[in-house]
């Protein structure tokens, strides 16, 4: 967490959480969701405007987290911005160098050893890791086959529905959970 948002929290420690304003797609792209936007319908269905601004997206990164409940939220200063999710709190990449596989986190940290790895009935690839659990980009899906084709990662099938809670996180945060 950056030292100004650790000092802006001692000094305004009463601050409401923010709901429903921020979206992280399955691409791990950030999405800023006005009132508009909200009321047009839920996240990822209306995802609303992709920031684009990179010190913007370095700054949400630097200081994105979960709390005790696996809400995951973005704390801005003294207030909790909780973060919709498309399908995973954490957005991995993988590629294969002379080392092996490297994964990383899309807020751009090494992701660490893959503990397990897990596909859902839609195809998509999810990673259990030292970082956290996530959802593997697309565009990574040849390097990850490999892996797969290699016997370094086992997938085993799971329902999409079931990954929040066995993985212990939360899509859309609920506003008593603040």
């Amino acid at each position: 967490m950056d030292e100004i948002v650790r000092a802006a929290l001692k000094k305004w420690p009463q601050v409401p959480a923010c709901h429903g304003w921020l979206g992280l797609d399955a691409r791990g792209d950030w999405y800023m969701r006005d009132d508009r936007v909200q009321a047009a319908g839920p996240f990822p269905q209306v995802k609303g405007s992709r920031l684009l601004h990179r010190k913007l997206c370095d700054f949400i990164a630097r200081n994105y987290e979960a709390d005790a409940d696996g809400a995951w939220f973005f704390q801005n200063g003294p207030q909790r911005v909780y973060v919709e999710l498309e399908a995973a709190p954490l957005v991995l990449g993988v590629q294969h160098g002379a080392d092996g596989y490297a994964v990383r986190t899309h807020v751009d940290g090494d992701a660490g050893a893959v503990r397990s790895a897990w596909v859902d009935e839609h195809g998509r690839l999810f990673l259990d890791t030292a970082a956290g659990f996530g959802l593997l980009r697309s565009l990574d899906m040849d390097a990850a086959a490999d892996a797969v084709t290699e016997g370094l990662w086992q997938p085993a099938e799971i329902a999409f529905a079931e990954l929040p809670r066995r993985f212990g996180y939360r899509l859309s945060p609920q506003r008593d959970l603040a």
